[in-house]
């Protein structure tokens, strides 16, 4: 059972789940647009076999704070200041959607502080045909003004995210949705190819690969076990390697 904490971080309140054995390495879990800790909580267990995992709830999300301010880059700082507060050193991020542009972020200019790195459903930074979001109706479990700030980002990256993949020094698995993601597919194949130390792995279930538990933690392990090459060759259950 995970336990339900908060930490300040200069002057931002992060909420977080914790499941933690002792001495093992940590494991930062974060979510897409919209979502929050619990989205991880089926994973959880599975991955605190090996690794103390923190699921966080970004800024604007779940019982985080929701400053008025945001953008990518202070999500990106907030994270990096996460494991400061509670002296873990380097992590493992696992960033699905949002969370993952969060993650490379992070890799990107602050390469000595994440181990190993694992990008769910997360194409390369180029820019797309902007949206403009409604908002749902009811009470959300997100502050609305963090929707179109972030949206404007991802729809149109900072100039250099793209060749600063080619920075990120982290051993890295991009888990890809396959034909049934919203995702351009090779937008995703992308990252892996730009990522010096990047592998793609397919696991055909659409853009909520975290949601096929059994599928996504398989894979996972494979890179936690430093196993990425054997699962190359020998793919299992729904997974095929890109």
């Amino acid at each position: 059972m995970a336990d339900h904490r908060s930490v300040d971080v200069r002057g931002i309140r992060l909420a977080y789940q914790v499941s933690e054995p002792p001495d093992a390495p940590p494991l930062v879990l974060l979510h897409a647009l919209g979502g929050n800790a619990t989205d991880w909580e089926p994973l959880m267990p599975v991955l605190a076999r090996s690794r103390q995992v923190y699921a966080l709830d970004l800024r604007g999300h779940g019982r985080s704070d929701w400053p008025g301010d945001y953008s990518l880059e202070l999500m990106r700082a907030d994270v990096l200041r996460f494991p400061d507060a509670l002296g873990l050193g380097r992590v493992e991020p696992i960033g699905h959607s949002m969370g993952g542009v969060v993650a490379y972020l992070l890799a990107q200019d602050h390469p000595h502080r994440v181990s190993r790195l694992v990008l769910e459903d997360v194409p390369a930074p180029r820019p797309r045909e902007p949206g403009t979001p409604a908002r749902p109706d009811g009470d959300l479990g997100f502050g609305w003004e963090m929707v179109p700030a972030v949206r404007r980002q991802i729809d149109r990256p900072g100039p250099r995210w793209l060749e600063r993949l080619g920075q990120v020094t982290a051993e890295t698995l991009v888990v890809a949705g396959g034909p049934r993601s919203h995702v351009p597919q090779v937008g995703v194949a992308e990252s892996a190819c730009r990522i010096p130390g990047g592998h793609m792995v397919t696991v055909p279930v659409g853009h909520l690969i975290h949601r096929a538990p059994e599928a996504f933690t398989e894979v996972v392990a494979a890179l936690l076990l430093s196993r990425l090459g054997d699962h190359g060759r020998r793919p299992a259950g729904g997974a095929t390697r890109g």
